[in-house]
């Protein structure tokens, strides 16, 4: 090759070093992107998981939700630092949707409810828009297959829970305007529960709704008994127009929460207590607590208590509380929505149409579900507070059985409540159902009818008639 005078001969050409890292700094060998999208949505669950469970966040929905949003803030932080620093395809947007995460669940962790109220009108439109913007982000600057088989399902999951959570955010608000609140709310140390009182006369009649239930459930019977007496419904901490409760919901906490409750409305007694399902469960441990409280008792299709020779362990209050946090990490569907797409086919058509609407707004609030399930985790400890009472001391006493769905087992336990008091009547209604003696006119008006019979009795001190 030709050159002229004075020029100098080219050198050796430099060897390759390998692609450039994108921020302009040698990577050496690359990570495959397909494998660190999956790798960090899978940290990201992991992650959300682990602080769920963490002894330093207590067992409150609103903390576990805030738990879970900062586990996946972990997984998008991860992907935005992990892509820009050993692949070829950074993916830096993934940050926005870690700080979005993170940010709110930080807030509901630290300041619970109160936040929690700001929130659930915030991030629904929020989050929408972000997954929206993340689509079309990842569409730009990720060129693999997990894109469709990773990132897009995620995005479409956050989608739904954005509609779902402002269909739940304005369903309630809908609710609260179209169902107000009837009686009082009262504080009973720390929370306060919704109590209504209608009729006049003595004795007192207390209705205790079944598990899950409110005290709408009762309607067709607090009707009817209001005519002849003074009747009291009221709802459970965490259902109907009652806030939640820190406290462990157990029959001893229900009975003294219920004690409290009705000093603070001014009901003197002593009363009849009419307890359904569970509902028997905490109208005896009532009894057992406070007797010279009680003058009379219906225990309607009442669960089974623990028999007496059985000692259970009664719950550990304070601790770590892992059934709590799992309930409160289920409970986590209701801010969705989906509670609220299940809550039109609950089986209550028999009820006069606002309980009937009552009901179903209050199975699509997640603070229902919550304590629903709280309630079925105390369950052994509630049965072997109830069976503390082992002598009803000859006062009236009605026990009512479904003859729908019975076995040899739950009648013999039947037979068994029926000896609490030398002056009690065991009566097993064979067309009825376990929920229809309370919720199908002809079934419940024979539990009104009971109901009356105690209160008749307690009247004129006089035997229950055979």
């Amino acid at each position: 090759m030709a050159t002229t005078p004075g020029t100098p001969l080219p050198g050796p050409r430099p060897l390759p070093s390998g692609p450039e890292h994108p921020s302009g700094q040698g990577s050496g060998a690359r990570w495959p992107i397909g494998r660190v999208v999956a790798g960090t949505m899978a940290a990201g669950l992991f992650a959300a998981l682990l602080l769920a469970a963490a002894p330093f966040i207590r067992a409150r929905e609103s903390e576990v939700t805030g738990a879970v949003l900062c586990g996946f803030a972990v997984g998008w932080g991860l992907l935005a630092l992990l892509s820009a620093r050993f692949t070829d395809q950074p993916q830096r947007w993934a940050a926005a949707p870690a700080i979005f995460m993170g940010a709110s669940g930080l807030l509901l962790a630290w300041f619970g409810a109160p936040v929690d109220v700001v929130l659930s009108w915030v991030w629904p439109p929020a989050l929408l828009a972000l997954a929206i913007w993340m689509f079309f982000r990842s569409r730009q600057q990720l060129h693999s297959r997990s894109r469709q088989w990773v990132l897009y399902p995620v995005i479409a999951v956050l989608a739904l829970a954005s509609v779902g959570g402002a269909s739940q955010t304005l369903g309630a608000a809908a609710d609260a305007q179209a169902f107000p609140m009837p009686g009082q709310l009262l504080d009973v140390g720390g929370y306060s529960l919704h109590l209504n009182c209608t009729g006049t006369g003595s004795p007192t009649v207390v209705l205790q709704p079944g598990a899950g239930e409110m005290s709408s459930n009762h309607i067709l019977i607090s009707a009817a008994v209001s005519a002849r007496t003074r009747v009291c419904v009221y709802d459970r901490a965490g259902r109907g127009w009652s806030g939640p409760a820190d406290t462990v919901q157990d029959a001893t906490q229900i009975s003294a929460d219920l004690h409290s409750l009705l000093h603070s409305g001014n009901v003197p007694g002593p009363y009849v207590l009419a307890g359904h399902s569970f509902g028997g469960l905490y109208v005896q441990t009532f009894a057992a607590n406070y007797p010279d409280e009680v003058a009379g008792m219906v225990l309607i299709d009442s669960t089974n208590r623990a028999p007496a020779a059985v000692s259970r362990p009664v719950a550990v209050r304070g601790g770590y509380n892992l059934l709590g946090r799992v309930t409160a990490f289920i409970s986590i569907v209701g801010r969705v929505g989906l509670l609220r797409l299940y809550a039109p086919f609950e089986d209550v058509n028999s009820l006069p149409p606002q309980q009937r609407d009552e009901i179903r707004a209050n199975i699509a609030d997640p603070g229902n579900m919550r304590s629903t399930l709280d309630e079925y985790v105390q369950a052994n400890t509630s049965m072997e507070e109830a069976a503390s009472l082992q002598d009803f001391a000859g006062k009236p006493l009605v026990v009512l059985t479904a003859g729908v769905g019975n076995d040899a087992k739950h009648e013999a336990s039947q037979n068994g409540l029926a000896t609490l008091s030398t002056n009690s009547l065991h009566k097993t209604i064979d067309f009825a159902s376990h929920e229809s003696l309370v919720a199908e006119p002809d079934a419940a008006a024979i539990t009104t009818q009971a109901i009356l019979d105690v209160v008749g009795s307690v009247r004129t001190a006089a035997p229950l008639a055979k």
